[in-house]
């Protein structure tokens, strides 16, 4: 019981103070769990941080859930997901509730636009560092441009969802076409192993929940699990599948001032299921956020338990390689189609709007400041100008 303990005070400390996104995290996790802590080797880390790049789900919180299995069982990865989330759930929560009380005044709507801004900068740098990431040949930059052009011709969540599966689809049947990754071998510690399928029985079940017709609160899981099922590539990619899973309940004022909001405080990004389950449950706020963040993290908790003694030997399949490698460049095309819907025609209505994305990518890019003192920037010249 004290090993649970440890990592669940671990990972809240953690919680409080990790600002700058999964890669960031990502080194956190590195400097405390192996550096100080010794809790895994530096070959045992490096095993699950490719883990989580290989599965759907928010990556960073992936990796800190597999450290808690790691350490202490199930019950340390739980306490290592409620540690690392819960100062970021209750920090968006209390945001979400400041924002149904205080939407209308002046200050908070010159607030939430230069917010707006500042998730049109992070989304854009996230595009330009994932492209050059994830799109390195001819095939995977066909595949982002292709799923993009789709989805600003058809933006639903089926054409999503069809975009991906097409992506996999294309990697299985070009993989000897594709400039694989090589698995590192130095990095392989379990050479064999086996997928745990109850977990997978229960992922897949979950995604046919709406076809039960539930009951409201159980209409918000569905959704909420739904979107963190297709969720490859990093937080950023949640964007998209919330914007359109949600699309008949948040506008998009709410929708980008939520992703805003998530960009300002420590923690995962998907915590912005916080805010949005808050606005849409919000007789019952606190019922509906919990579900909410519940359910997105969900579906990349299930994989890793279904193939974490698995990967190592999937990883090395040529064709599965290449169907990953396809699926993260059509992510990148995902990213595209939302930088123009939702965010840059709710964000940019002036040439006075465009000088402010100017001066974010002016603050984080040229004089490589920490993306907080760009938010604080880019919502105190909101204030400043546009309230």
């Amino acid at each position: 019981m004290s090993a649970i303990f440890d990592v669940f005070f671990s990972f809240f400390r953690l919680g409080l103070l990790s600002f700058g996104g999964p890669a960031a995290h990502i080194s956190f996790f590195k400097q405390e769990f192996v550096d100080n802590k010794q809790w895994l080797t530096q070959q045992e880390y490096a095993n699950l941080v490719a883990l989580s790049q290989f599965l759907p789900g928010p990556g960073s919180s992936q990796v800190g859930f597999a450290i808690g299995l790691h350490r202490a069982g199930k019950l340390g990865a739980v306490a290592a997901f409620i540690g690392f989330t819960l100062p970021s759930a209750v920090l968006m929560l209390t945001l979400a509730l400041a924002a149904n009380y205080s939407h209308h005044h002046p200050y908070i709507i010159g607030l939430i636009a230069g917010l707006k801004i500042a998730a049109l900068v992070v989304v854009v740098d996230a595009i330009r560092l994932m492209f050059s990431q994830f799109c390195t040949n001819i095939y995977l930059s066909s595949a982002c441009f292709v799923t993009a052009s789709g989805l600003l011709l058809f933006p639903q969540l089926s054409t999503q969802l069809v975009c991906l599966m097409l992506a996999a689809l294309a990697g299985l049947a070009l993989h000897k076409r594709l400039v694989l990754i090589k698995p590192n071998n130095e990095l392989m510690v379990l050479k064999t192993g086996s997928i745990n399928f109850a977990y997978l029985v229960i992922f897949g079940l979950l995604l046919v929940l709406p076809l039960l017709n539930p009951p409201p609160i159980l209409q918000s899981f569905s959704q909420f699990y739904q979107a963190g099922s297709w969720v490859f590539g990093g937080g950023h990619v949640v964007l998209p599948l919330l914007q359109q899973a949600l699309s008949g309940e948040i506008n998009q004022a709410q929708f980008l001032t939520a992703y805003a909001a998530a960009q300002a405080v420590p923690g995962p990004m998907f915590t912005i299921a916080s805010y949005l389950g808050a606005i849409i449950g919000d007789q019952t706020p606190l019922s509906y956020a919990a579900t909410a963040t519940f359910a997105i993290f969900l579906p990349g908790f299930l994989l890793v338990l279904a193939f974490a003694d698995a990967w190592q030997v999937l990883a090395q399949k040529a064709k599965f390689s290449a169907a990953m490698q396809m699926v993260n460049a059509a992510v990148v095309g995902l990213l595209i189609a939302a930088l123009y819907q939702p965010i840059f025609i709710n964000a940019v209505h002036s040439s006075l709007d465009i000088t402010l994305a100017l001066m974010g990518f002016f603050i984080l890019r040229i004089l490589k400041l920490p993306l907080y003192i760009m938010l604080i920037s880019l919502g105190g010249a909101g204030i400043a100008l546009l309230a």
